[in-house]
């Protein structure tokens, strides 16, 4: 650990550390582009690149990411990111009395706060467990994967059913290729460009970058309103005696919250927003402009980032749609996502809890600093942003293998990311869907290989047997509630005559 610290403040990985973390926060801070976006987009630029640094951009991406998104929150009440959609209900309140540094202050202390406290669990934690998972089998790895796919779809904005559908269309289009257990081609339908199967790097890019961009085109004559900021950002010593209590119960609840595969940084905002309202004195002013609901949705959703480290590093399991995207560039510069990352490349496993600490002081640092000149880019004219972001996607997928294919599947995917989200179908679990499909398949094959084909066998292995029955109640839990809702009605129905 010492020494992923000590390497971390060499010249060059504090540069990629640095830049990365102002590109995601001038990223975050324009509506309409996210961190996911970014990462993606960056992934070509790391292929040269040594694993350590380039783990090292783009966790700094991810956390400047995810910080940005306050800004336009605070001054346009547009979330920068979903993460910070709770971060508008009291932010833009107070800009909007005049009061915009001192929310930007608040917010920028929160999110520094919440990202070291989740820091602390991520360095603790990350080493034993990765220990602990050294002892999983196959039948372990399989339930984990359908355990995260699971929870992903039932727990993401949207119906069960929508999710469900999102994370089978994911898995589906991660079938074309070559089956990894007899060697045949399947689902090629002729393309000798296919034999390979879809690359994931055209496909995270067609998903979020070129989707996007589809629905800003559709927006480009949309106009913003414009917030002065001011000077820069008002916040004091006498904001920890006042606001600490809120800051660190918020910061577990989204390290918490963090470590569940598929919730998210936006649900952890709204859990620590909730539970902020619920034990205030003064619960009708959350939404009117009140100080401790931007500390904890803030503080909420940039821990929610180490705890979603967690899993990823020890077990390679992605939390989020951002973390399949980092398991994709560990995947380009062919590491092994999961336990053995802290036994063959400890540099990287070390690296990647360093470098988090490390984004969260930068992070600070910058926004603190520039701020004021920062919330300017918010009003860069859109067509200009929108051509060149597109030419980035089109040399990045075409640079993966120098051919045009790619080009065409990151156009594709964008058109279906464009429509899945018009028909309220997360992204989140098709894109974990089609990161974990192989995974899972592998494992469950190798599995049923180990038992002679008898699939019970799942039920002499503790840890397998809890990821499975966590899995199934997961997955009924939405039937039960909703049939416990309905008896309940009816009893109502039936006191009432």
């Amino acid at each position: 650990m010492l020494d992923a610290y000590v390497a971390l403040i060499a010249p060059w990985p504090l540069l990629y550390l640095a830049i990365g973390t102002a590109l995601g926060i001038v990223i975050g801070s324009i509506p309409g582009l996210t961190a996911s976006m970014l990462i993606a987009l960056t992934l070509p630029l790391t292929f040269q690149m040594d694993a350590t640094n380039a783990m090292t951009l783009l966790i700094g991406e991810y956390v400047g990411g995810i910080s940005g998104g306050l800004i336009a929150a605070t001054l346009l009440r547009m979330p920068g990111t979903p993460a910070s959609i709770m971060t508008t209900f009291d932010a833009f309140p107070m800009a909007q009395r005049g009061e915009g540094e001192r929310a930007l202050g608040l917010a920028v202390a929160a999110s520094f706060f919440g990202g070291l406290v989740s820091w602390g669990f991520l360095a603790v934690l990350s080493p034993p467990l990765a220990r602990l998972a050294l002892t999983f089998g196959p039948w372990e790895y399989f339930t984990l994967v359908l355990m995260a796919l699971v929870m992903l779809a039932s727990l993401s904005q949207g119906s069960l059913l929508k999710g469900l559908i999102g994370a089978c269309l994911g898995m589906l289009f991660a079938m074309p290729g070559i089956d990894p257990s007899i060697g045949q081609l399947r689902l090629t339908f002729g393309f000798n460009d296919m034999t390979g199967g879809l690359n994931l790097l055209p496909v995270l890019i067609g998903t979020f970058a070129v989707s996007q961009i589809i629905k800003d085109v559709l927006t480009i004559d949309v106009a913003l309103p414009r917030v002065d900021v001011g000077r820069g950002v008002k916040v004091g010593l006498g904001d920890v005696r006042r606001h600490g209590p809120n800051a660190l119960r918020s910061a577990v609840i989204g390290t918490w919250v963090g470590l569940l595969p598929g919730i998210g940084a936006n649900i952890a905002a709204m859990l620590a927003y909730a539970t902020a309202r619920q034990v205030s004195r003064e619960p009708e002013k959350f939404g009117t402009g009140h100080e401790p609901g931007v500390v904890a949705a803030e503080t909420a959703n940039n821990a929610s980032i180490g705890g979603a480290l967690i899993p990823l590093i020890t077990m390679g399991i992605p939390g989020s749609v951002t973390e399949a995207i980092l398991i994709g560039a560990l995947i380009i510069h062919n590491l092994q996502p999961g336990p053995l990352l802290f036994a063959t490349n400890p540099e990287v496993a070390y690296g990647v809890i360093a470098s988090y600490l490390g984004a969260n002081l930068v992070m600070v640092v910058f926004m603190l600093a520039s701020i004021r000149w920062i919330a300017r880019l918010m009003y860069l004219p859109r067509p200009y942003l929108v051509s060149a972001i597109l030419m980035f996607c089109v040399v990045g997928a075409f640079a993966l293998n120098n051919r045009f294919f790619d080009v065409w599947v990151m156009l594709a995917f964008g058109a279906i990311g464009y429509f899945l989200e018009r028909a309220k179908v997360p992204l989140g679990p098709f894109v974990i869907g089609f990161v974990l499909a192989p995974i899972a398949e592998e494992q469950f094959r190798a599995a049923l290989m180990s038992s002679a084909g008898d699939p019970f066998t799942l039920f002499t292995r503790p840890f397998a047997t809890v990821f499975f029955f966590v899995s199934m109640a997961t997955l009924s839990w939405p039937f039960i509630t909703e049939r416990l809702r309905r008896r309940r009605a009816t009893s109502h129905g039936a006191d009432r005559r």
